[in-house]
């Protein structure tokens, strides 16, 4: 078991729930967090993903969380693979995820219609992927036709040196974006993904259902994935 779970989990409140990215990590440590408790795993390379997918297929209660930029020609697997996709970057994705989730649906390769958030950029940052304020306004009808997703909120990662008072303000702004959006997209648009290991206490503030914690559980990463 890792420790750092228990404290975690008592410090934060029980509608948040708490999603440990689990990249670079090997399958040992996952099912050492998975015996802590944690059933939300979250990972942004696709082929690493699905090796430890398949060695921790005994764990079937788990829920995988697809985090990472998702290039075309890999979206056809990780909708196939991930019950949730939080990275949802842009109108062309999500409208090739929209068409690969109903083929997959109607020929019985998913149970489930994938649950998405749109990926936002509340703040500038050229080192980020996502919607702009604006663009994402500019797209909501558009996204509004694509049937076959199961919208279900914004998910923000915020730039590199922000202030404290800067980062709990970001993450306001996120909240009332969110909010805004809500009356386009449905009662179901109620997830706001945001927070990591640094700042997750901010984001809970600020009205955070998700929190994607990866440092803090599991400390420092290599930089090479390990098997």
């Amino acid at each position: 078991m890792i420790p750092q779970i228990e404290k975690i989990r008592n410090n934060i409140p029980n509608d948040v729930r708490l999603i440990a990215v689990s990249k670079t990590m090997p399958s040992e440590t996952i099912r050492m967090a998975y015996d802590g408790g944690i059933r939300d795993f979250a990972e942004n390379k696709l082929q690493e993903a699905l090796e430890k997918q398949e060695q921790l297929k005994d764990l079937d209660d788990i829920c995988w969380h697809f985090i990472g930029h998702l290039q075309s020609n890999k979206a056809k697997k990780a909708v196939e693979s991930f019950p949730w996709i939080h990275s949802i970057d842009s109108l062309k994705i999500a409208q090739r995820i929209n068409r690969l989730a109903q083929e997959a649906f109607s020929q019985q390769t998913i149970k489930n219609l994938p649950q998405v958030c749109l990926q936002v950029k509340i703040l500038p940052d050229e080192s980020k992927y996502g919607w702009n304020v604006e663009q994402l306004w500019q797209d909501v009808e558009a996204i509004k036709q694509l049937d076959s997703l199961r919208l279900r909120g914004l998910m923000a990662i915020l730039p590199l040196g922000l202030s404290k008072d800067e980062t709990l303000q970001a993450f306001k702004d996120v909240k009332s974006l969110a909010d805004e959006l809500k009356p386009h997209f449905g009662s179901d648009f109620d997830q706001l993904s945001m927070g990591m290991s640094g700042d997750y206490p901010l984001a809970i503030e600020a009205g955070a259902t998700m929190i994607r914690l990866g440092t803090i559980l599991f400390g420092k990463r290599s930089t090479v994935a390990l098997r």
